[in-house]
């Protein structure tokens, strides 16, 4: 029989997830389906015990549910453990197992666009759940500096003390910033969403420095016309970086990694 795989969320109409798992089972040659199934946050323990009653062999999992899902988990990896989020369920004998591949995926589209993480200054803008994601891959390819930076202190301190023993993250308010200068900057605020970008103070920016938004779209143009403001010398969307963690996933369900330019392409001329 056909392997059956889905994303879901709520909502979940927009997603591009079975666009690009398609595409990655026809580059494979892989016999599979691909959904995308509206789950209400009222009724997730029960979708998710329904979709493992009907077969689903694997799914991937967005807003709102990446937080609640790793509690229903009946175990989670590492690098879930360390986002405390789950964004891929794979089917176990007697439930679902949680892994994140988000930080996997931001890795290897910075690897993809030749931003180097050794030895440089980055600063991250934001202190959710997306950041959660990334700190550990982040502080393991060993920057000069990594600086987690929001409004108020508290929830970059906490992730300082949480991530310790991965290495340092140097908490920030974003007035505490002014007279910085980084090589890298990542956008993983949400204020794009909203057509906004957080008050930031200057020039934050280092000659020939990068910027990054996890976000692609409409929802990355605000950070990118401040990094125009900042003359970086490059600017990506997260574009890359959603391809790269469907991937990752796809590669956790199937066991072959399926190449990404091409499904990147595609998405970028849609």
């Amino acid at each position: 029989m056909t392997d059956r795989y889905a994303v879901i969320g709520h909502p979940i109409a927009h997603s591009k997830s079975p666009l690009i798992h398609a595409q990655f089972a026809r580059e494979t040659a892989q016999d599979l389906v691909y959904d995308a199934v509206d789950v209400d946050p009222e009724t997730l323990p029960f979708a998710l015990r329904q979709l493992h009653d009907e077969g689903y062999r694997g799914l991937n999992v967005t807003q709102p549910h990446k937080t609640e899902v790793a509690k229903l988990c009946v175990s989670v990896s590492e690098r879930a453990q360390q986002a405390g989020a789950v964004n891929t369920l794979l089917r176990v004998d007697n439930g679902w197992q949680g892994d994140n591949s988000d930080g996997d995926g931001l890795m290897r589209d910075l690897a993809r666009l030749g931003y180097a993480i050794a030895g440089q200054r980055v600063l991250v803008l934001g202190a959710g759940g997306a950041v959660r994601g990334i700190l550990g891959p982040l502080l393991a390819a060993r920057p000069a500096l990594l600086v987690v930076s929001n409004r108020n202190p508290w929830k970059p301190e906490a992730l300082a003390e949480e991530f310790k023993e991965y290495g340092s993250v140097v908490p920030r308010t974003h007035l505490a910033l002014k007279g910085d200068r980084y090589d890298l900057i990542l956008n993983a605020t949400s204020a794009g969403l909203s057509g906004t970008l957080p008050r930031l103070p200057g020039q934050l920016l280092a000659d020939g420095g990068a910027c990054y938004d996890l976000s692609y779209g409409a929802a990355a143009e605000p950070f990118r016309r401040w990094a125009e403001t900042q003359k970086a010398a490059r600017f990506a969307d997260g574009l890359g970086m959603l391809v790269e963690q469907a991937a990752t996933s796809f590669a956790l369900w199937r066991g072959v990694r399926p190449p990404t330019a091409d499904v990147l392409q595609a998405l970028r001329a849609r």
